[in-house]
């Protein structure tokens, strides 16, 4: 694959990311702006839910995984060629995450990512491992180690995934992973988010 080829697949899932479903339906359904009644100002696919109802919250989660996963499938089912740069594949992978947090279409205000960061796994599939860390230390520590508030337990998510990732070898490129992981990172530390003390609970404990 060329360079014109790879530029125009990073131009495809950033643009394809730059879509911020949870606004747009919100607006489709006449549900108000989500990041307008919302605390954390997130357009997500989470306010989607709580603000604009089950129909505007099921259609952005259906449309941010297929904005992550369509984009990157493509790229990783594309007929052989000549490989890119190892840097280059990482940031064609991470382009839909860099959209989304970072979205052209919105003055470059975006959300958090983690539905499209989902979307982006599957579309490695069938190397579905790093899916499947990402889901399992999600849960683990939304439900059994639950840390509170989100924006800590996104944090810790996301560097326990990349290190998982980078350990165990299990993604043939695992940049694509700790792309996303810097910017999804990044975006919560220069956040104007009002940060709560964190809190960790375990499930049997109230």
């Amino acid at each position: 694959m060329d360079m014109e080829q790879g530029l125009l697949y990073l131009l495809t899932g950033y643009l394809s990311g730059s879509v911020l479903y949870a606004r747009v339906f919100s607006g489709l359904l006449r549900r108000g702006d989500v990041t307008e009644k919302s605390r954390d100002g997130n357009p997500g696919t989470a306010n989607a839910f709580l603000y604009g109802g089950f129909w505007c919250g099921a259609l952005t989660l259906v449309c941010e995984l297929l904005k992550g996963f369509l984009p990157v499938f493509l790229f990783t089912k594309r007929p052989p060629a000549p490989p890119l740069p190892g840097f280059f594949s990482a940031l064609i992978i991470a382009a839909p995450v860099i959209g989304h947090v970072f979205p052209l279409f919105f003055r470059f205000r975006g959300g958090k990512g983690i539905a499209v960061t989902f979307g982006c796994l599957l579309g490695l599939w069938p190397q579905s491992t790093p899916f499947w860390w990402f889901a399992a230390f999600f849960l683990l520590f939304s439900t059994v180690l639950r840390i509170c508030p989100h924006y800590y337990r996104t944090i810790v998510t996301y560097l326990c995934t990349a290190a998982a990732i980078w350990l165990t070898g299990c993604c043939a490129n695992p940049g694509g992973f700790l792309v996303i992981a810097a910017v999804v990172i990044g975006k919560l530390l220069t956040s104007k988010e009002k940060r709560e003390k964190c809190r960790v609970k375990l499930l049997w404990m109230h």
